[in-house]
């Protein structure tokens, strides 16, 4: 089973692919799905949507365990506050093995 972690809290989600229950935030299994579904506060402004940067995390751990960036969300993330070569928005990254990602501070 997957495990996306989250600084700074250190809380560590575990779940099952494709069974987390989906209330359209964010693209189905995506970082913000499983913030959402896990109790961790995530911001996101647009619904997750990427229509917005407030989901904008930094993967430290497993990059290759995420879904590829399509030029719709990089576009999208080039507007972000803090932007890094690591940076996502976490509606669109979908998890597909572990993963460590920080929420900047706003």
């Amino acid at each position: 089973m997957p495990k996306v972690t989250f600084l700074p809290r250190r809380v560590t989600a575990e779940f099952e692919l494709h069974k987390l229950p989906y209330r359209e935030h964010g693209k189905p299994g995506s970082i913000l799905d499983v913030a959402l579904n896990s109790g961790v506060p995530l911001e996101h402004s647009c619904g997750g949507n990427c229509a917005c940067t407030t989901c904008h995390v930094i993967v430290r751990e497993g990059e290759r365990n995420l879904s590829p960036m399509d030029d719709f969300e990089a576009d999208r993330l080039d507007m972000a506050e803090g932007l890094t070569l690591h940076s996502r928005l976490a509606c669109q990254a979908m998890v597909r093995g572990d993963v460590v990602v920080e929420i900047p501070q706003r």
